[in-house]
């Protein structure tokens, strides 16, 4: 009876041994083909959120890319659009980690004088619905909600943060640590945009 017993242990091992290996494959096989879908899936998307926040533009900012690492590791991304080749703009992907729940990514467009065009919001983990808010709440079309909006605007002129802590911009209702994370991401790009463009201008004389 003790060697049919432990047959039979050794039996359910080697069955769970085998079971644990095939899910294993199967799942670093499905990662495999997920994997440059995943890829794709988010250049399209940061593609397009580039084409939203600057004006019309006639290169492609991808080939010109340059990034600047934070001190947590981070990367900023900056991709310049130029038309006829005048530079009209500069689409960031700036971050906050100051998010309600952690990180929130966004691509914010810059013009050449550091006033923003548009934004895009990328990605964030905050509460479910914020972020519909978060992506309309500081470009308000409404002329009564202007005090909200970020558009047209120049963090180096309007204090970037809400108005609760004594800035010139209203938080979104109920989320206030919410903007405050999506305003430190958009100073962030403002800040090391205009270093990089800093450096650029001080190169070219």
């Amino acid at each position: 009876m003790a060697g049919k017993k432990e047959s039979t242990f050794i039996n359910m091992v080697l069955v769970l041994f085998i079971i644990t290996l095939v899910a294993s494959a199967a799942l670093g096989g499905l990662y495999e083909l997920t994997k440059e879908p995943i890829a794709a899936a988010k250049l399209a998307k940061k593609l397009k959120a580039i084409k939203e926040v600057v004006p019309a533009f006639d290169n492609n900012p991808s080939d010109e890319m340059s990034e600047v690492e934070m001190p947590s590791g981070d990367k900023l991304e900056f991709y310049p659009a130029t038309m006829g080749g005048n530079l009209v703009g500069t689409a960031v992907k700036t971050f906050t980690t100051n998010g309600f729940s952690g990180y929130v990514w966004v691509m914010v467009g810059f013009l050449p004088d550091g006033t923003i065009n548009n934004y895009s919001v990328l990605e964030h983990k905050e509460t479910p619905g914020l972020g519909t808010k978060m992506a309309n709440w500081f470009k308000p079309t409404d002329p009564a909600k202007q005090k909200s909006s970020i558009i047209n605007k120049n963090p180096g002129t309007t204090k970037f943060i809400v108005s609760k802590d004594g800035g010139d911009i209203d938080a979104i209702t109920a989320a206030t640590i919410s903007s405050r994370a999506f305003l430190d991401a958009v100073q962030k790009g403002y800040n090391e945009y205009m270093k990089t463009k800093t450096k650029e201008d001080t190169s070219h004389e």
